[in-house]
């Protein structure tokens, strides 16, 4: 075998073991506006205004999807004097207007902002300020059917959190639910309460705790194919509609009143030691890319919250580190607390372009020495 056979085969072997690594590790690849929109028959636009969007979730282009690899790399890796300000510009923190993204379904296709996705997605940010226009899709498939009546219950509840259900006309049953709710609360309290109003605190105090009985109940092990939404909407449906009680396993059906109202106040009364971890403390850290000119009186500004522990000034492409301890109750999860406390706290702060929250799983902390306090 001559030498340049012998090199030939080598790179040849080389190029294959790199397209399967390239392969294994893409994502799914780049996808086109029209052919989806054409595909779900999506025609109907709802404009969602301005709200953060996960990187992960915006998969393709409006126009330009054949300019991008599916990790939302030019194809063309020519220079880009643009692309390098957008980036300079993300790693000062100067603010940059928000992309315009269409939304079918859960997925997210850019119409404006290609570069700064980009540049986003290459400095390792996960999430990107973006004006959303929600397309509907008409088809009625299944999916599409729970997604338009999911899509209906978050526009008229405007509720924290996503209620996924896998029946058709449930969603109708849980609005049927706020409305008996709101009739109650209008007379408990002699005033009119609107039904945002009403879903919320519906939410708060009926929803999320026997939410939360169903799933520390292992209910749902029995029931792989539905969520713990499904299970909440069966049981509420026989328990309080129809009024036939039935077993649940031992503890859950002892808490499950036979009314809605009374179910709400046996949960509003329940002592800690009733229920266990009625109270406990979440950890967070939070990553922040900051305005470079509004370092100093952010710090102060986070410092005066009370659930900021710790802040520290950090050199890289994280400007501020930032510990926080946040309490959960009965009525609301880890993931809801996280989420109100930044976007309703943190998010609203000017100066800040981007944040990333960590929650630590395992961790081992060492006491402090205490040579110095003994005079050492």
């Amino acid at each position: 075998m001559g030498i340049f056979s012998w090199k030939s085969k080598v790179v040849q072997r080389l190029n294959n073991s790199a397209n399967s690594r390239k392969q294994d590790n893409d994502p799914l690849e780049f996808k086109s506006f029209k052919d989806q929109q054409k595909k779900e028959a999506a025609f109907d636009t709802r404009d969602r205004g301005i709200r953060t969007v996960p990187l992960s979730r915006i998969v393709g282009s409006v126009g330009r999807y054949q300019d991008f690899d599916s990790r939302f790399r030019f194809i063309q890796n020519r220079p880009s004097e643009r692309m390098q300000w957008i980036k300079e510009a993300m790693r000062q923190g100067q603010p940059l207007k928000p992309v315009v993204l269409y939304q079918i379904k859960d997925e997210y296709y850019v119409l404006d902002g290609n570069h700064r996705i980009s540049a986003a997605k290459e400095l390792g940010h996960d999430e990107i300020l973006a004006h959303i226009v929600e397309f509907i899709p008409s088809k009625n498939t299944l999916q599409n059917i729970l997604y338009r009546e999911r899509a209906e219950f978050a526009d008229r509840t405007q509720l924290p959190a996503e209620i996924n259900l896998t029946e058709v006309s449930q969603y109708t049953y849980l609005l049927d639910q706020i409305s008996e709710h709101q009739e109650y609360l209008q007379r408990e309290q002699s005033h009119t309460v609107s039904f945002v109003e009403t879903a919320l605190d519906w939410y708060r105090t009926i929803y999320r705790p026997l939410y939360t009985i169903i799933k520390r109940g292992r209910l749902v092990d029995s029931f792989p194919d539905r969520t713990i939404a499904d299970l909440y909407a069966y049981i509420t449906l026989y328990q309080w509609k129809q009024g036939r009680k039935r077993r649940y396993g031992v503890g859950i059906s002892k808490l499950i009143e036979q009314n809605m109202e009374e179910f709400r106040k046996k949960m509003a009364n329940l002592k800690s030691f009733e229920y266990p971890e009625m109270k406990r403390g979440i950890t967070v850290f939070i990553l922040m890319n900051v305005q470079a000119k509004k370092e100093d009186k952010l710090i102060e500004r986070l410092y005066e919250l009370e659930e900021v522990r710790e802040i520290y000034s950090v050199h890289g492409e994280v400007d501020l580190l930032v510990k926080v301890v946040l309490t959960r109750d009965l009525l609301s999860s880890d993931a809801e607390i996280i989420s109100q406390f930044v976007h309703e706290k943190v998010r609203q702060l000017p100066g800040i372009n981007s944040t990333n929250t960590l929650i630590p799983g395992f961790s081992k902390i060492k006491e402090p020495e205490n040579s110095q306090e003994n005079g050492g």
